[in-house]
């Protein structure tokens, strides 16, 4: 590892291999807090390259345990944390709300490092068990369309920096790995990045994969569709800039998506929301995620996945997705 920080504090990249290496290496726990920690701040101070990024992923997933679906297609709808504005768990909702539509949502997620709540957070505050082998991630994507790979249960590297993360807490490289090494792989994903940098680099990384994806980024920094301005969505044909009223919203404050100081402040908004007693601009943030992910999932217009996202909000599917998951535990 020694040699490593010294290549790397020269100001060099590495390749698609030696990224890999280290990878491996740091997942290993061999490494001292010290020398990870340095590592990771290495990314802090600058992006890391497409090779990088693309060695890295690599050896997350071939260390990951391996998790197969009988759906083969499935969702995942994810943020890489990190944009501090405090918001509530809007990604996360979206999800539930795909899930009442009909959509196969295998999403994954982790403790917030670098903000207050991250989606583990918010959904074992609200009584969510984690699922920890491939038969009961089955059984709960089967009963309620919806299914929580909680990171560090897959992920060795992420359960060895664990620490470090928390410490430092600041966003790291791993905030920018999550969204892009779920251990299902889904075929479809929606990925919110805090950057326009990150989101050319995803979209670099995964233009040569089959998977099918929509990367956004609200040009005020949220990693998401906030309807508080203009947003870009990169896909693998174009990179779009669309306003509000192009999600079929009005726009909203930057305040009416604050989350809240705690993680059960969070997890009491996140149920309200669920439950259909959201704010408008709240709910219609909810919806424009969703209906962005089941318009790509189901390849149909986004107008009609936007009916379909309310409908499943404000009937109460989404909702029954998420006590069906609860259920099963």
């Amino acid at each position: 590892m020694k040699t490593l920080l010294q290549y790397l504090f020269t100001g060099k990249s590495l390749s698609q291999e030696q990224a890999f290496i280290a990878l491996k290496d740091i997942a290993s726990g061999n490494q001292n807090e010290a020398q990870v920690a340095a590592f990771l701040s290495v990314y802090n101070m600058r992006i890391p390259t497409v090779d990088e990024v693309t060695g890295f992923r690599k050896a997350m997933l071939e260390l990951a345990t391996p998790i197969k679906f009988k759906h083969k297609n499935t969702l995942d709808i994810v943020g890489t944390g990190g944009d501090g504005k405090d918001t509530f768990n809007i990604s996360t909702l979206a999800a539930f709300v795909c899930a009442g539509a009909g959509v196969k949502v295998t999403k994954s997620g982790n403790y917030g490092f670098s903000s207050v709540s991250g989606a583990s957070n918010v959904l074992e505050c609200n009584g969510i068990k984690f699922a920890t082998t491939e038969q009961q991630l089955n059984e709960q994507l089967e009963a309620s369309n919806i299914t929580f790979l909680h990171a560090p249960l897959f992920h060795p590297a992420i359960k060895n920096v664990a620490n470090v993360r928390k410490q430092l807490q600041v966003k790291t490289i791993f905030n920018l790995l999550g969204p892009l090494v779920n251990p299902c792989n889904p075929k479809t994903k929606i990925i919110g990045v805090h950057s326009e940098f990150v989101g050319k680099l995803y979209k670099e990384v995964l233009k040569s994969t089959t998977e099918n994806f929509a990367i956004v980024h609200s040009l005020d920094g949220y990693d998401e569709i906030s309807l508080t301005g203009d947003t870009r969505v990169f896909t693998k044909k174009n990179i779009q800039i669309h306003e509000p009223s192009s999600f079929s919203f009005k726009p909203v404050k930057k305040e009416e998506l604050y989350g809240g100081k705690t993680i059960a402040a969070n997890a009491k908004l996140f149920m309200n929301i669920l439950k259909g007693k959201g704010t408008p601009s709240q709910n219609n943030v909810v919806i424009a995620n969703a209906a962005l992910a089941i318009s790509l999932y189901e390849q149909n217009s986004y107008h009609a996945a936007v009916r379909i996202a309310q409908q499943s909000l404000y009937s109460g599917k989404a909702l029954e997705s998420f006590k069906a998951l609860k259920q099963i535990q």
